[in-house]
């Protein structure tokens, strides 16, 4: 066989075999803790093309591929204070478990908004929302109320949690409330002034100086209790 059709031959079977390998490369399997996101010209009403399991063919320069980490993330929502509807103060432990959902829907708004974000991002992400939910929630209730119902608090919490994270794509895995001290009898017409919410507080009676109190802000004999949602 000639030199020149031996090398033609070679250059056709590396030119098939590179040409296989790249379509090959171009079709992506999804494993079980990632959420494989399709972006570019998908042909649907989302930008995206959210895939969980299975595999998908992505086609070269209309479109792009990019990975959801679904690992766990624990944000740690700490010791905090906030104010009843009727301004008495009430002091929460709690702990909160998020991911990236999986949820038809709740996919699609984790790629919209969180596609690119290192996980210190949505670590902090997580905790504002959180936080802002607490402080609507507790805002919106009496503190006799809170005393008598605390489940009712957590279910409330829990419910404006998971919507608040629905939104960014992101799921409640658990919330864990440890602790719940509301100090009755502090109450006033208005909140105390230079005092920022979410921080552990201890509202003043009325004539009376502000006590600095450590750690948990409130009278050893405030009444507590421990709640997990899940």
């Amino acid at each position: 066989m000639p030199p020149v059709l031996i090398l033609f031959l070679v250059v056709v079977l590396i030119i098939v075999f590179g040409t296989f390998l790249f379509w090959v490369q171009r079709y992506k399997r999804c494993p079980s803790d990632k959420v494989l996101v399709i972006y570019g010209k998908t042909g649907g009403r989302r930008a995206s093309l959210c895939i969980h399991g299975g595999a998908a063919f992505v086609w070269p320069v209309i479109q792009d591929f990019a990975w959801l980490d679904l690992s766990p993330i624990e944000v740690d929502l700490g010791e905090k204070g906030f104010f009843s509807e009727d301004n008495a103060g009430v002091g929460v432990i709690s702990r909160l478990i998020t991911g990236i959902s999986t949820q038809s829907g709740v996919m699609e708004n984790a790629a919209e908004r969180l596609l690119g974000w290192d996980r210190n991002s949505i670590h902090e992400l997580a905790h504002e929302l959180s936080l802002g939910c607490m402080r609507s929630t507790i805002r919106s209730m009496k503190a006799a109320s809170i005393k008598s119902a605390p489940n009712h608090l957590i279910d409330d919490l829990g419910k404006k949690v998971e919507e608040a994270l629905n939104k960014v794509g992101l799921k409640v895995i658990g919330l864990d409330v440890e602790k719940i001290e509301v100090e009755l009898g502090s109450s006033s017409p208005s909140s105390p002034e230079g005092v920022a919410e979410g921080e552990l507080v201890s509202p003043s009676k009325p004539h009376e100086d502000p006590v600095s109190e450590e750690a948990t802000g409130f009278p050893e004999h405030s009444p507590s209790s421990s709640h997990h949602l899940t």
